[in-house]
């Protein structure tokens, strides 16, 4: 599966960056390679380049690396970047690393404290947030140009091997499977790939995206309109309600906690999606999303701010990570999952709710802890996990199904509607 998601996002890219996260072996737990950076290039067989902070170290460099080139036992680090460092201390250090280790050294980055990305308790600041982020990026791009042997860079990555045939991977003996409004074309580089029309068969599912609803992963919603689903966004924190056409909603995660006050002041869609709910229109919520759904949130300062109400109770700042990392999710009770199966998941949150739900079980994959979560019923999956779909597609089809099965209800009820204006 991994293979195939990266041949579905790469085929139009002249070179593809992969980034793990925390360091090259942190895996599961921190303690496992699986889900490593190392272990996707592993799996992709795609060459890495080492990036190491080297401000404040001298010989003490080498030690370092010849520890991370002991635990590549495939050989996947093909070259070295320094980053921190002066061009003088690189032009020193280099001739040293390359005498005592098979890789190359590509350059070094110099510590550059006007070029600076911000970070919050979740992470970076989003691009859209930073002041000058083309010019900060055009300087960045400009010293690597300088600094690094972009043309060798590209000829590592050019070495890859390649993987098999996207054909196979994606799309053999699937013409069955697709939704009835749908076809295989051919894209620029003679792959096939899922080409599903505009129809106004397939259900609809709106998609919350803004500055308050940022987090999500885009094979989800591939997932979804492989599914038969089309998407839709909308804001909750601009637009005055949810799309009429919208059969489904998604409320992914994000920063609603710092647009609490905008939030609460869009009374019109808070009432709309309290009105969805109420008709038991299909609805998933994740983190920030399943926040927005309590009665009130209260910001930093512990001001509380009304939101949607759908749920009962506050979310409120711990003040610490309530829980981080990834889990598997099972259901209680089957509803949005094939019966007897799990879908993965990944937590990473510092505010906690007054009610976390009690309909499926969170394991940790390497721990084996676990403990309930989620608020579920038929139409509602609303909890803090951020599911990934391609680990059970049965997630996704059975939303897209249940999202088409409201949209036939509210097709019949209109029909009786204007059935009875006619009488």
């Amino acid at each position: 599966m991994t293979a195939e998601l990266f041949m579905e996002s790469a085929v139009n890219a002249d070179i593809s960056v992969m980034e793990g996260v925390m360091g090259l072996y942190d895996g599961l737990g921190g303690i496992r390679k699986e889900g490593s950076a190392y272990d996707l290039a592993t799996v992709t067989d795609t060459p890495v380049i080492l990036v190491i902070d080297a401000h404040g170290m001298g010989r003490s460099i080498l030690p370092l690396i010849a520890g991370f080139l002991s635990y590549d036992t495939i050989h996947l680090i093909r070259g070295i970047i320094l980053n921190r460092t002066s061009g003088a201390f690189f032009e020193t250090i280099r001739p040293e690393i390359e005498k005592s280790f098979p890789v190359e050294v590509l350059g070094y980055f110099p510590n550059q404290k006007e070029i600076l990305l911000e970070s919050r308790h979740l992470g970076l600041k989003r691009p859209e947030e930073v002041e000058k982020m083309a010019e900060l990026l055009a300087k960045t791009a400009d010293m690597l140009e300088k600094t690094v042997d972009i043309d060798r860079l590209f000829a590592i990555a050019e070495g890859a091997s390649e993987l098999p045939d996207s054909d196979i991977l994606t799309t053999t003996d699937r013409a069955s499977e697709l939704p009835e409004d749908s076809t295989l074309e051919k894209d620029s580089y003679g792959k096939q790939k899922v080409h599903l029309q505009k129809s106004g068969k397939r259900p609809v599912i709106a998609v919350a995206r803004d500055e308050a609803f940022c987090f999500y992963y885009e094979d989800n919603l591939k997932a979804l309109e492989k599914a038969g689903a089309e998407i839709v966004f909308f804001s909750p924190l601009h637009d005055g309600s949810v799309p009429k056409e919208a059969d489904g909603l998604l409320l992914p995660g994000g920063y609603p906690e710092l647009y609490a006050k905008e939030l609460s002041e869009n009374k019109t869609m808070l009432a709309d999606i309290r009105e969805k709910a109420e008709l038991a229109m299909p609805i998933v919520a994740e983190c920030g999303g399943f926040m927005y759904l309590h009665e009130t949130i209260e910001d930093q300062e512990g001001q509380q701010y009304r939101m949607a109400g759908v749920l009962p109770g506050i979310c409120i700042n711990k003040g610490k990570l309530v829980r981080f990392g990834y889990i598997e999710l099972q259901e209680k009770k089957p509803s949005f999952l094939p019966e007897g199966t799990k879908i993965r998941g990944h937590e990473f949150h510092y505010y906690d709710s007054s009610d976390n739900g009690e309909d499926c079980m969170a394991v940790k994959p390497v721990t084996g802890k676990s403990y309930p979560c989620v608020i579920e019923t038929q139409n509602r999956f609303l909890g803090f996990p951020h599911l990934y779909y391609p680990s059970n597609p049965g997630f996704a089809e059975n939303f897209v199904e249940k999202a088409r099965d409201f949209r036939n209800r509210n097709q019949s009820r209109n029909q009786y509607r204007n059935r009875d204006r006619k009488r």
